[in-house]
Parts: C-alpha cells; sequence; structure tokens
C-alpha cells in the first residue's frame, strides 16, 4: 500500500500541490481535433535543414532531395489553389486537373530514424496554409474518422493539399481497410498524401518488407506512394547514455511537489483511468502539464491496457513532457508475449519514447 504525498510529510514546495492525471476527464469537440492535426509541438521547429544525416547512411540524405522535391511540386497541385473551404469541407470547389505521376510518399525506416521530423519537415514545406494541410497519426485519423464518421471527414479533408499519416498502423485489418478507403476518396479529390510506419528493431531485414507490406494493406492506393527506405540506427539511443534507472518513491513525489505544471499519480491507478478516457481524449489529458511523475511503475497486465499506455506514451512524447517514475524501468512494461506479438512495434515505439523522456526527467531530481 502506497502512502499519499501529505502522509508521507511532503508539502507543496512549489506554488501549488501536484496535478493529477487520475481526476482530468476532458471533453474534446470534434472541430478541436480538426484544427489539431498539424505536426506536434516536439516538431514545431523542425525543416528539412534542421535534420541531421548520418554520413554512413547515404539513404537519409537522399530522402531529404526526394522530399524537398516533392514539397515543391505541391505549390499549385490542388484543385483549391489558394482557396480555402469551409471548415468542414462545405461549399464546393471546381476541381482542376491532378497532375500525374505518384501523389504519395511512404517513409520506410525503423525507429529514431527521424522519419517523424521528415515527415512534419515535408508538412512545413508544402507550400499551402495550415488550413489546408493536415498532419496525425494513424490512430488520431481513425479517432477523427470516429468523431465525424466518414463522409464527414472525407468532405472535410478533401479540401486539403496534403496529409500527412504518422506511424501507419499494419496490426489492425479493419482500421487499415478503413483508412485505405478514406485515402481513396480523398486522391481522387486531389489530396497529395504522404505516410510513415515503423519496423521492428533488431530484425535484420524484417524492415526491407515493410514497405511491401505497407503497399500491400492499401490495395489499390499502392501506385499512388513512392517508397523510400531510410536506414539507421535509433537517434534516441545514438551517442547518448542509458536510460536513468527509475528512482525512489520518496524522490519522485518530492521532485512532483518542487515542480511547477508536474502531475503525480500512482501507476496502476493511471492505467485504470486511462480505460475511463477515451484515446482520442490523451492529448486534451496532458493539457498544460511541465512533468508527469508516476509511482510503482509495474508491468502492464494485459493487451488492451497496454494499447491505451502505448497512445499515452506518443502523446507524451509529442509535447515533449518529461516523465519521472518510480518502480520498475520501462523495458520492463511489456511481457515477452506482447513484445513478440502482432502489436510489438507499438510496445517498442513506447519503450524507445518513454526512455527518452525518463532520459528528460533526470534534471528534475538531479539539477545540472
Amino acid at each position: 500500500m502506497h502512502t499519499t504525498p501529505a502522509a508521507s510529510g511532503f508539502g507543496p514546495i512549489a506554488d501549488a500541490a501536484p496535478l493529477s492525471l487520475c481526476v482530468r476527464e476532458p471533453h474534446v469537440p470534434a472541430d478541436r481535433l480538426v484544427a489539431e492535426m498539424v505536426p506536434p509541438p516536439r516538431f514545431d521547429s523542425v525543416r528539412f535543414g534542421t535534420y541531421d544525416p548520418d554520413p554512413n547512411q547515404p539513404s537519409q540524405t537522399e530522402a531529404v532531395r526526394v522530399l524537398d522535391g516533392f514539397a515543391g511540386g505541391l505549390g499549385g497541385a490542388h484543385a483549391v489553389g489558394g482557396g480555402k473551404r469551409g471548415f468542414f469541407g462545405l461549399g464546393k470547389v471546381k476541381p482542376s486537373k491532378v497532375p500525374a505521376g505518384p501523389r504519395g510518399v511512404y517513409l520506410d525506416g525503423g525507429y529514431g530514424v527521424g522519419k517523424t521530423h521528415l515527415l512534419a519537415s515535408l508538412w512545413h514545406a508544402t507550400p499551402a496554409e495550415p488550413a489546408l494541410k493536415a498532419f496525425g497519426t494513424f490512430v488520431e485519423l481513425t479517432n477523427l474518422v470516429g468523431a465525424l464518421g466518414f463522409q464527414k471527414t472525407v468532405q472535410t479533408l478533401s479540401g486539403h493539399r496534403l496529409l500527412c499519416i504518422d506511424e501507419f498502423e499494419l496490426d489492425d485489418p479493419g482500421d487499415t481497410v478503413l483508412v485505405s478507403t478514406l485515402l481513396g476518396k480523398l486522391v481522387d479529390a486531389g489530396v497529395a498524401l504522404a505516410a510513415t510506419s515503423n519496423t521492428l528493431p533488431g530484425k535484420l531485414g524484417e524492415g526491407r518488407f515493410a514497405s511491401a507490406d505497407f503497399l500491400r494493406e492499401i490495395q489499390g492506393l499502392s501506385a499512388h506512394f513512392r517508397a523510400l527506405r531510410i536506414d539507421g540506427e535509433d537517434y534516441r539511443h545514438r551517442g547518448l547514455p542509458r536510460a536513468p534507472a527509475p528512482y525512489s518513491e520518496e524522490q519522485v513525489t518530492k521532485a512532483a511537489y518542487a515542480t511547477q505544471g508536474a502531475s503525480l499519480d500512482d501507476f496502476p491507478q493511471l492505467l485504470d483511468h486511462l480505460a475511463r478516457v477515451h484515446p482520442s481524449r490523451y492529448g486534451a489529458l496532458t493539457d498544460g502539464l511541465k512533468a508527469v511523475c508516476l509511482t510503482d511503475v509495474r508491468p502492464v497486465p494485459d493487451q488492451s491496457t497496454a494499447l491505451r499506455l502505448v497512445v499515452l506514451a506518443d502523446r507524451l512524447y509529442d509535447r515533449e513532457v518529461p516523465v519521472l517514475a518510480s518502480g520498475l524501468p520501462f523495458d520492463q512494461l511489456f511481457s515477452e508475449e506482447m513484445l513478440n506479438g502482432g502489436y510489438r512495434k507499438k510496445y517498442f515505439r513506447a519503450i524507445s519514447r518513454l526512455t527518452a523522456l525518463a532520459r528528460d526527467a533526470k534534471g528534475l531530481v538531479e539539477p545540472s
């Protein structure tokens, strides 16, 4: 049984006691889901010029060259030109001829090689106002369809010049067919597409089949995509020290009270709370947080809980929220069965991102 901060003798060192994710139940209107389809804060300032290609991986330099040219070719490609539809695509715009050739690019590579950096750079480089470009993860796109309905989503996005889909999921056949059908409608409307998905780290050769898997899953859309292979090792661990070991519960609690805007939650209780909040609201769940402090981190009990945690890890990583924890290290969150199962790519991504955020949180306990 874990004692509360008050019972442990901790008083508020910051201006207020820590926040708690477990008491937050955000309600996110559909228009916010659409408006937030932009690169996450972590990628606000990235550009092709800020991407640091590994000199030992020429495919990285080539990807920058191809994507820069692709962005430049979208200047007058879309039917709407310099015009703009209504918020939900209302108001008909007469289409013009869509240029011939591939209308999409697919970035094929493992974790941490900078695919999201490049995808966000493509979004920034495309010469169109933000309202005519959309950027989101595969999960966020399916959540949008759930919030708006299929036809309304088509109407909303068909006025866009570019749709970027990060972390395209190949492990859910139903959602893959749904998104594939949606993309077909958008291609017909003249929308350019860009997508990434992850391959499993440590599996030599498996990544070589990722583009084939992607093109097979999107079926009739394969002709619209040019696949770009991006080789390299996970930059989050390239030349960096190992992730810090978990801290004691006392250290985590004290740091939460000493950090303005930090949250403090018991990890098992947080997992229970995530089951009561729709994953489309996890971004709103983290609004305003400067740090997340967790006590008693332990292995997740089942697959459904694990998948919810993956979404939360993505939203925290997008927003660069450091995570300080006691208990087990993050590479012990998922069982061997999970790491060898159909959702293994998601779990490896979550481990990689939580490890990076744990490294970011070191300064909360050990100020430089």
